[in-house]
């Protein structure tokens, strides 16, 4: 069969669109090509345990992505996660009692900041607190306990039968 340069052409098209295909996968994954950076404003919410919550995770309402996580630290004296969040200026009118969950999605198990509008009539604004948390679930930990409890079940059900049969 002869070769010809318009194949070895077709080819290194096809090559180069499959590199730029795993290249924007990559970006999508990692959350970097996500949220522009325009007008924004900050809030804070405190989580017991944060979980697997990274800088530049989603925050979302509604199923929407609204903003992405800008900072995690430890508050050394309550022994809390502080994460400050941006949010998108056009979504300025959140609830200020809105309460904040942090949630898992996908198959990797990325986690991410869930908003849930409260009813207040005044809106969440630049350096606002919100104070209704709910931390991540952590697998490990409900895990355990319920392997626990299935024990202690176990461990007093062949006691129960016992002195159901002494009657």
């Amino acid at each position: 069969m002869p070769h010809n340069n318009t194949q070895d052409t077709f080819v290194g098209l096809f090559v180069a669109a499959g590199i730029a295909a795993l290249f924007f996968l990559g970006l999508q994954v990692s959350n970097l090509s996500s949220f522009s950076h325009g007008d924004t404003y900050q809030v804070i919410a405190r989580f017991s345990n944060s979980g697997g919550l990274k800088v530049k995770s989603a925050v979302s309402a509604a199923g929407v992505k609204i903003g992405s996580v800008r900072s995690i630290t430890f508050d050394p004296k309550t022994y809390e996660s502080v994460v400050a969040m941006e949010i998108d200026a056009k979504y300025k009118t959140l609830p200020d009692d809105s309460s904040a969950s942090v949630f898992t999605a996908g198959l990797l198990g990325e986690q991410y900041v869930s908003l849930d509008g409260g009813g207040s009539s005044d809106y969440l604004k630049n350096g606002s607190k919100i104070e209704i948390t709910n931390s991540a679930i952590i697998l490990e930990k409900a895990l355990g306990q319920f392997l626990f409890k299935s024990a202690e079940e176990k461990k007093s059900a062949p006691e129960d039968k016992k002195s159901s049969g002494k009657k």
